[in-house]
C-alpha cells in the first residue's frame, strides 16, 4: 500500500469506527481511508445531488467567506481564477465574480469539462475538496501546475488535530470523506511547491507559487 499524496509505503494504524479503518502516511502525515472501504462513485454522487447549497443561501455565502476574504484581499483586480470542485450549485465562484474576478468552473460531476484543466490561472479555489480526493497528490500537484507564478492556491478543509480528537470528530463521519489533512500535512506538501503555508483561522489554507 502507497500514500495517495506523497507516495510513501510507510504505512500504519491511526484510527478504526465500525464502518472504516483510517491509516496515516509516516511521511507527510496524510490520514486516508483504504480504497477498498470508499464509496463508488454512483454512491458518491447520490450524496452530493442532496447539496441544497446556492449563491441564494446567505449562511453558505458567509462560510465561503472564510476563504473569499483572504483570498481578495490578495488578488489584482480582474484575476483569473479556476473554482475546482464547484458542486451543484456554484457560489464562491459567483462571490468572486461580484468581486470583478473572472471564473472558470470544473467539478468531476457538474462540471467536467477536461479542456479548463489545461489553461494556466492567477488563482485556484478548493473549498471542502480535498478530504474527498482519492488521489490527493496527483490532484493537487495538477492544480498547482495550472497556476501562474505568483499565483495562489486556496484550500478550505477542517483538519485533524490529533488522534483524541480525531475519534470524536464529526468530519470523519461523512462518509465521503476519505482524505485528511493536518498543519504538518499542508507543510510537507507546501515544501514539495518550494511555498510555504498560511494558515488562517481553523480551515483555510492558501500557498503561493
Amino acid at each position: 500500500m502507497r500514500c495517495p499524496l506523497c507516495g510513501g509505503r510507510s504505512i500504519v494504524s491511526y484510527y478504526t469506527d465500525v464502518r472504516r479503518d483510517y491509516l496515516q502516511c509516516s511521511i507527510c502525515e496524510l490520514i486516508f481511508v483504504p480504497s477498498h472501504q470508499r464509496l463508488s462513485q454512483q454512491e458518491e454522487k447520490a450524496i452530493y445531488d442532496q447539496h441544497q447549497n446556492t449563491p441564494d443561501d446567505q449562511g453558505y455565502r458567509e462560510f465561503l467567506m472564510r476563504l473569499a476574504k483572504p483570498l481578495l484581499a490578495r488578488l489584482k483586480s480582474g484575476s483569473q481564477g479556476l473554482d475546482f470542485g464547484c458542486g451543484p450549485g456554484p457560489t464562491l465562484s459567483v462571490i468572486l465574480e461580484e468581486q470583478g474576478h473572472n471564473m472558470t468552473l470544473y467539478d468531476l460531476y457538474y462540471a467536467n469539462d477536461p479542456a479548463v484543466l489545461e489553461r494556466q490561472y492567477d488563482f485556484i479555489t478548493g473549498t471542502e475538496v480535498v478530504e474527498h480526493m482519492a488521489e490527493p497528490g496527483a490532484e493537487l500537484w495538477r492544480l498547482w501546475d495550472l497556476l501562474e507564478p505568483g499565483g495562489y492556491l486556496g484550500l478550505m478543509t477542517k483538519q485533524v488535530i490529533g488522534p483524541e480528537a480525531f475519534a470524536g470528530w464529526h468530519y470523519k463521519n461523512d462518509l465521503t470523506h476519505i482524505s485528511f489533512f493536518s498543519k504538518k500535512t499542508f507543510t510537507y506538501l507546501a515544501q514539495q511547491w518550494d511555498s510555504t503555508p498560511e494558515f488562517i483561522g481553523a480551515d483555510v489554507i492558501i500557498f503561493r507559487k
